[in-house]
């Protein structure tokens, strides 16, 4: 394990190879699980704010279940998430030629808002576990990611490295530095 700040980092953020593949996985992370994308709490009021300009982007069904939920569920251990439609899917999903797509980011890259996405879907497969006095940055294994775990196009670059951007988004430069820094040291 990796200790930076108050974070405990598992061993295969630095040794896992991946790359996320839409092609592979049709997005499923976004569609399988029991409960919606985790969400930070300053995350909430934001989708709130930015909706109307991402509904153009959503489906009637996400539409309604915001609509008559909002943005925001409790998973089971009654922590913030984004809203499921028909308990299963995120209210936020969208479908282009059987790939799930999320309706935030297509209003992020269409230039409507600022807001890429939730940060714990930027990160995925990295999950990360707020503990109070720490928080663990893990690896989620999941059989939703398996088809670009055997795909050789995209199993080239270390996870750490792959989800640069989100961690330091997370975290920070300086705590990003420090993880590559104790990383390296590690293969010396």
């Amino acid at each position: 394990m990796i200790i930076v700040d108050d974070c405990i980092v598992s061993d295969d953020i630095a040794e896992c190879r991946f790359g996320c593949s839409l092609e592979c996985c049709k997005g499923m992370c976004c569609v399988e699980g029991d409960a919606g994308a985790p969400l930070d709490a300053d995350e909430i009021p934001l989708l709130q704010s930015l909706l109307p300009k991402i509904e153009p982007y959503m489906t009637p069904e996400g539409i309604e279940a915001v609509h008559s939920h909002g943005v925001a569920a409790a998973d089971p251990d009654g922590q913030p998430t984004t809203t499921l439609v028909n308990n299963r899917e995120c209210a936020f999903v969208v479908q282009h030629n059987g790939v799930a797509l999320c309706a935030i980011e297509s209003a992020f890259r269409n230039g409507d808002i600022d807001f890429r996405k939730p940060v714990s879907c930027h990160l995925y497969p990295i999950r990360v576990d707020d503990y109070g006095e720490f928080r663990a940055v893990n690896y989620h294994r999941w059989n939703v990611c398996q088809p670009s775990l055997t795909n050789p196009d995209t199993i080239k670059t270390p996870l750490y490295v792959y989800l640069k951007e989100p961690l330091v988004r997370k975290f920070g430069q300086a705590w990003y530095d420090e993880l590559v820094k104790q990383i390296e040291n590690t293969k010396r």
